[in-house]
C-alpha cells in the first residue's frame, strides 16, 4: 500500500495542491496530512503565491481518513499535522493567510468536508457525494465538523447528518453554505483555478488582511474584529498597492498590484 503524495503545482501566483492518492479513493495517510500541512505552509511562505487551488486526483476528492493506517494516530492522541505548520483544517496556530478555493469532485467524506469547511471558497461537481460517517465507525468528527457545521447550516440540519452519517449531494451543500458554486463534472477544478487568478489578481495585502479579519471575528467576535478596523485601512492606505488602486480608479484603468 502506498502513502500517497500531495503534488504542488504553480500556475502563476495560483499555487495548485493535490491530493494524489486515486487508486484508494484519496484516503488520507498519516504522511499525506503531513504534506498537505508543509503544502500550506509553503504557499504562505512565498511572496510570489498569492492564492491556493486544493484539488483531488481522480474521480473522487477523497474518501476520507484510511482508518487502519490513522488509528494508531487517534489512538495515542497525537495531533494530526506538526504544530509548527499551517493546519489544513484550520483548528489552530498558525493560521492560513493567503486565500484558497477548493474544487471537489465524486465522493468526500469525512476529513474531506472538514477541509472544506476550512477552506474560504468550495466549487463542487454536480455529482458529488458528502457524507460526514464517523458516527458510523464509532469516532466523533475531530477535524471542524462539529464547529463549522452547526456555524453554517444550523444545529438542526448540523446533527441531522452528523448523528446520521447519511449522505447528501451538492445541490444539500450548497444550500447549507458548504458549497459556493455547483459545476457540471469535468469542471470543477478549471473553475476553481479561474476562481483563484481572479483573486490573484487583487492587491495581495488587502485579500490578506480581508481573510484575517474574517478569522479574528471567528475567533473573537465581531466586537473585536470592528475595532481593528481602522488601523487595519490605515495600514493599507499606506501602501503602494493603496496608491496603485486609487490611481487605477482615477484613471479607468486595471490596477496591477505588486503586494507592497
Amino acid at each position: 500500500m502506498t502513502d500517497g503524495a500531495i503534488r504542488v503545482t504553480r500556475h502563476g501566483a495560483v499555487v495548485e495542491i493535490t491530493i494524489d492518492r486515486p487508486e484508494k479513493r484519496n484516503g488520507f495517510t498519516p504522511s499525506m496530512l503531513h504534506a498537505l500541512a508543509a503544502a500550506y505552509t509553503e504557499v504562505d511562505a512565498d511572496p510570489a503565491a498569492r492564492c491556493a487551488v486544493l484539488t483531488a486526483a481522480g474521480d473522487h476528492f477523497t474518501g476520507g481518513l484510511d482508518l487502519p493506517r490513522m488509528a494508531p494516530v487517534f489512538a495515542g492522541g497525537q495531533p494530526l499535522t506538526p504544530h509548527h505548520l499551517v493546519d489544513p483544517l484550520a483548528l489552530r496556530p498558525p493560521w492560513r493567510r493567503k486565500p484558497l478555493v477548493a474544487a471537489v469532485q465524486g465522493i468526500c467524506l469525512t476529513i474531506g468536508i472538514e477541509l472544506m469547511l476550512a477552506a474560504d471558497i468550495v466549487v463542487a461537481a454536480e455529482d458529488c457525494r458528502f457524507a460526514q460517517l464517523e458516527v458510523r465507525r464509532g469516532l466523533m468528527a475531530a477535524g471542524g465538523a462539529t464547529i463549522r457545521f452547526a456555524e453554517r447550516a444550523g444545529w438542526g440540519a448540523a446533527m441531522r447528518w452528523l448523528l446520521t452519517g447519511d449522505e447528501f449531494d451538492a445541490a444539500t451543500a450548497a444550500s447549507m453554505g458548504f458549497v459556493q458554486q455547483v459545476v457540471p463534472a469535468g469542471q470543477q477544478r478549471q473553475t476553481a483555478l479561474a476562481l483563484a487568478g481572479r483573486i490573484a489578481a487583487q492587491a495581495p495585502l488587502a485579500v490578506e488582511a480581508t481573510i484575517a479579519s474574517g478569522h479574528a471575528a471567528a475567533l473573537h467576535g465581531p466586537l473585536a474584529a470592528a475595532q481593528a478596523f481602522d488601523a487595519i485601512q490605515q495600514r493599507l492606505m499606506a501602501t503602494d498597492d493603496a496608491a496603485e488602486g486609487l490611481a487605477s480608479f482615477q484613471q479607468r484603468r486595471t490596477a496591477s498590484f505588486a503586494g507592497r
